[in-house]
């Protein structure tokens, strides 16, 4: 069963940190992209991070320099370093993958960022 399962959020003062986690299983991981998405109320989802099956990263321009993707083939986990949080951050955030042109979707950790 293809599954991705987020952890790590919660409620933090502004300028503060989160590790969102996010674990894989069913997929051949490794060989996988994953990405980070976020929603709030009303809006579409927006892609947060990427990173390739050989490790390169893209951001969103919006958390450049204060988020971090990486992840963790060993335990099929993609993690997420938010930085220097900001009120404007917060938002469910989505674990993402594909198979083919299939899109998986994480059941989302909330995160509120409180100025």
């Amino acid at each position: 069963q293809v599954q991705l399962v987020e952890s790590g959020g919660g409620l933090v003062q502004a300028g503060g940190s989160l590790r969102l986690s996010c674990a894989a299983s069913g997929i051949f991981f490794s060989r996988k992209a994953m990405s980070w998405y976020r929603q709030t109320p009303g809006q579409q989802r927006e892609l947060v991070a990427t990173i390739t099956s050989a490790g390169t990263t893209n951001y969103a321009d919006s958390v450049t320099g204060r988020f971090t993707i990486s992840r963790d083939n060993a335990k099929n986990t993609v993690y997420l370093q938010m930085n220097s949080l900001k009120p404007e951050d917060t938002a469910v955030y989505y674990c993402n993958s594909k198979i083919a042109t299939l899109e998986i979707w994480g059941q989302g950790t909330q995160v509120t960022v409180s100025s």
